[in-house]
């Protein structure tokens, strides 16, 4: 049980939850766009009504209705959608990041170069290489 409270109260998931719930309501609202403003302007575009019928949007073949207006507004419908998430929540959240990694760059000290070796440490290094140098002679 805890490690299932651990899982749900992580951040991520929370952020996901409340993410399905927005993407919820704004596809209703983006439909609701669609069907109002898109669906009638392809229908006019493509031959609107006729005798009280609506021509537009669609073509037959052997009595049976193809909407392809239909279609162009369920595209149209997810084209909006995934631009609105996109310039919304993708660039920002991408910014977010970028501005968090330049901050924990900055916070870092930088690296002060190796230390050089003091009078005693260059002398101890000479007699180690005069001492290789010598059995290597022999």
């Amino acid at each position: 049980m805890a490690g299932f409270k651990d899982f749900i109260m992580r951040g991520n998931v929370v952020d996901l939850a409340v993410g399905v719930v927005i993407g919820a309501a704004f596809g209703g609202v983006v439909t609701s766009f669609t069907n109002a403003f898109i669906n009638p302007l392809i229908k006019l575009a493509t031959g609107g009504v006729q005798d009280g019928v609506i021509k537009g949007g669609k073509f037959s073949v052997a009595g049976v209705d193809f909407l392809y207006g239909d279609f162009v507004s369920v595209i149209l419908n997810f084209l909006i959608t995934a631009a609105v998430v996109y310039y919304a929540v993708v660039l920002p959240m991408n910014h977010l990041k970028e501005m968090q990694k330049a901050r924990a760059k900055a916070a870092q000290p930088e690296q002060a170069p190796p230390p050089s070796l003091t009078l005693d440490q260059e002398l101890l290094k000479e007699i180690r290489d005069l001492l290789k140098t010598q059995q290597t002679k022999q």
